[in-house]
């Protein structure tokens, strides 16, 4: 597997009516959010308004978590439910979605019928060195807190860096991170 360290000079920040946004990854690499021709895409966004919409995007199937603050979100026509750390939330892109409060986010989008995804939060409350095997495809290991290491590959990803692997065929990924880390694995499988 060939793993690479992304730092916030390797990502595209955007502002919106509501905050900013930074794309963190997408694929394919080079592809515009705007055209809405990528496989996938992660991001942070930072939400300052006390009520959002979110922008609809019908091709894609979205994966929403918070990593600090606290919203409440309404999917649809399902009652509003607060979306608090640890929390990770699926949902249809083409559906209205609003949300109240303020937060920093992590989202992954996956194209509709072209891909799968899913995004796992792994927090721990002691040192930890374990295995994450989420199968193949491109894998990426967001550090939201603490630290994260990839022995194996020598790397080490802190806090808003991403562990990203394009393509991997093993899926088998050993872990090491310090007490407290928190961290969101994304896999998508085409």
């Amino acid at each position: 597997m060939d793993w690479k360290l992304l730092k916030a000079e390797n990502y595209v920040a955007t502002s919106w009516s509501g905050g900013t946004t930074t794309q963190l990854a997408i694929d394919p690499e080079g592809a515009v959010y705007a055209d809405r021709d990528f496989l996938w895409r992660l991001s942070s966004a930072t939400v300052e308004l006390d009520h959002s919409d979110f922008t609809p995007l019908p091709d894609y199937n979205r994966f929403l978590a918070v990593l600090d603050g606290e919203i409440k979100l309404k999917i649809d026509a399902a009652e509003p439910f607060q979306l608090a750390p640890g929390r990770v939330v699926e949902f249809d892109g083409g559906v209205p979605v609003e949300s109240w409060g303020r937060c920093v986010d992590f989202n992954l989008m996956v194209r509709k019928g072209k891909a799968q995804g899913s995004v796992t939060v792994l927090s721990n409350t002691h040192t930890c060195d374990g295995t994450w095997t989420p199968g193949a495809g491109d894998l990426a290991i967001y550090c939201a807190s603490g630290m994260v290491r990839l022995p194996e590959y020598g790397l080490e990803a802190r806090a808003g860096q991403l562990l990203l692997c394009r393509g991997a065929q093993d899926g088998r990924v050993d872990l090491v991170c310090e007490a407290g880390a928190v961290m969101l694995a994304c896999v998508k499988e085409a």
